[in-house]
């Protein structure tokens, strides 16, 4: 029989444990997370070895979390409407860091917070977010959705033909979460729990994770078809497949029917802030940066995404509205990197009026033209003001197009003679 446990103490982040002769400390989220998953009699089972204290604290546990819906975790666990993490690369300029540390925002802080957590550890807001998933049980059952996506997935061989995409889908018929991230090889299948992987050290990652009541997903659901992502795993139950035909599709491995080659949709956080999805399939061949979010946007644009030397676009001014490349982004402090060792890929508007910011899934390089990705636009200005302020450099020298004045007054008169000629039929007079 268990020792009776008189004493619990709640903290930010764990839950201390006090026995008549030791005591222990586990993290708030395992806590949280053993509790939502027993059934009633097994909770009641338990209860009957512990002081009225502890069953108290349960009863509230349970009453204030186990009941919450499904949604973006803080990194202290508890529910937000939105969070973005920067997962700082390796290399910096002048350092050598871990490559497994990051930056967290969400809307109750003004500026990016260094996280206390390692990505590469059970806590901190992507393992809260997606040990809902793991440790909840939710990949056994009927009454949610759920989809891990990848082009370059966990174990698996990489297959060509998918779009450049990456993320998690995870909801039920009252809300859940969409995380749309960079980061290959991620996340791990549900049955072995939460893992980073080593290869997502080396380089810079973004992830972005808003909450959505369900009709909002009946609307995401069709733009991730757009995306053709590669699910890898996932489960749309029959109870689920009317309303999201698009997602059992995907699911059961075939490829949905698209009306167009982009689609553009205005989504709505569950605390009502303005989010705008753009999808490409790989039928619209051109940079969705250039040719596509910056004309819809009505900004000129300054983009972050990985560039190697020799694949990557440069800086464009060809349309009415630009876009420029990030070369270096610097940090609040001092610490800085080049854009060749950051996987990640957003951009904000360089007009400070304008309070742009997206991020999303493709590099401004030539093969991505060709692959299906999107954007997940915002116009909050905390969100803004984060972004905007790490660009330390980037290149206004734009490719445009050249024309020859000579050459085209040229080919205007030959036509026009030809014109004259045809009408008045006065050919050879000049």
């Amino acid at each position: 029989m268990c020792r009776q446990i008189y004493c619990i103490h709640f903290q930010s982040y764990s839950v201390t444990i006090a026995q008549s002769d030791n005591r222990f400390q586990i993290p708030l989220f395992f806590f949280r997370s053993l509790l939502c998953s027993l059934q009633p009699q097994e909770l009641s089972d338990m209860a009957a070895h512990f002081s009225l204290c502890f069953q108290i604290a349960v009863m509230f546990l349970c009453c204030t979390v186990c009941c919450t819906g499904i949604s973006c975790r803080n990194e202290a666990g508890e529910p937000v409407d939105w969070f973005i993490i920067y997962k700082l690369p390796r290399y910096k300029i002048g350092e050598v860091g871990s490559g497994v540390d990051y930056m967290y925002l969400d809307s109750s802080v003004e500026n990016w917070q260094m996280s206390k957590f390692m990505v590469n550890t059970s806590q901190g807001a992507i393992a809260n977010t997606l040990n809902q998933l793991y440790m909840g049980k939710a990949y056994k059952s009927n009454s949610s959705v759920y989809a891990l996506y990848n082009d370059a997935p966990p174990i698996l061989d990489y297959v060509q033909g998918y779009g450049h995409t990456k993320g998690v889908l995870l909801f039920d018929r009252s809300q859940g979460f969409w995380l749309s991230h960079s980061i290959p090889h991620f996340p791990s299948f549900p049955e072995r729990g939460y893992l980073y992987p080593s290869s997502g050290k080396v380089n810079g990652q973004t992830a972005l994770c808003v909450t959505y009541q369900y009709e909002q997903f009946l609307r995401i659901a069709k733009q991730v078809a757009y995306l053709y992502p590669r699910f890898y795993n996932c489960s749309v139950s029959a109870a689920f497949a009317e309303d999201l035909p698009q997602l059992a599709q995907l699911c059961e491995g075939s490829k949905p029917t698209l009306a167009s080659d982009k689609r553009m949709e205005q989504l709505f956080s569950i605390k009502g802030d303005k989010f705008v999805s753009f999808v490409k399939s790989e039928h619209y061949v051109e940079d969705i940066y250039t040719g596509w979010a910056a004309q819809a946007l009505h900004a000129d644009l300054l983009v972050e995404s990985w560039q190697r030397q020799g694949h990557d676009l440069p800086s464009n001014c060809s349309l009415p509205k630009h876009t420029m490349n990030i070369k270096r982004i610097q940090l609040p402090g001092s610490v800085m990197f080049r854009s060749y060792h950051d996987h990640s890929k957003w951009c904000v508007s360089q007009a400070y009026e304008d309070q742009v910011t997206c991020v999303g899934d493709l590099n401004r390089e030539k093969p991505q033209l060709w692959r299906g990705g999107g954007l997940i636009c915002s116009f909050n200005p905390l969100i803004y003001k984060a972004f905007r302020q790490l660009v330390n450099c980037h290149v206004n020298t734009c490719v445009k197009q050249e024309i020859n004045v000579t050459h085209l007054q040229g080919v205007l008169w030959a036509w026009t003679k030809e014109a004259i000629c045809k009408k008045y039929k006065r050919c050879g007079v000049s």
